[in-house]
């Protein structure tokens, strides 16, 4: 929480807006049989799980896709998996895939995921690579791109 806590810190610091899901499908049990209702963020019952978010954090992150130039998208919302808690990630897919950004998938579950909705080739660049995308964008060398990287250099 702390490292959140920071992250979130620094992009006030740095202007960017900083959007966390208002409300989630909460279950009982990870299943997709799952008893599910819709609840605030804050008030997942004792012993509950957030499975996916809820209509109104599709709403709002609908509204912030509106006007954005870049999205980068590492993770989905929720279970996908189950039909029961993957519609915030189709829709947000969709919104994505809508969108006059350009689009940067980054993992294999969302990759997966704008598959699984065919919204795949809307996407500018998908990578399975979720964790090696984020490292990439952090500025860590990755042994894979450095050949690349030189080799680019020593054509210049």
């Amino acid at each position: 929480l702390e490292e959140a806590q920071n992250i979130m810190d620094e992009a006030k610091k740095l202007g960017v807006k900083f959007y966390l899901p208002v409300d989630v499908v909460a279950a009982d049990k990870f299943a997709e049989d799952a008893v599910s209702k819709i609840v605030t963020a804050q008030e997942i019952p004792s012993g509950w799980m957030g499975l996916d978010i809820g209509p109104a954090t599709v709403r709002l992150y609908r509204e912030a896709l509106n006007d954005v130039q870049t999205v980068l998208w590492n993770g989905p919302m929720g279970v996908y998996e189950m039909e029961k808690f993957a519609r915030g990630s189709s829709k947000i897919a969709h919104f994505v895939a809508d969108s006059y950004a350009t689009t940067v998938v980054g993992g294999g579950d969302t990759a997966d995921l704008v598959q699984r909705v065919g919204v795949d080739d809307e996407m500018s660049f998908i990578s399975t690579g979720g964790g090696a995308s984020l490292e990439l964008l952090e500025g860590k060398t990755l042994p894979g791109v450095e050949p690349l990287m030189v080799k680019i250099s020593e054509e210049k």
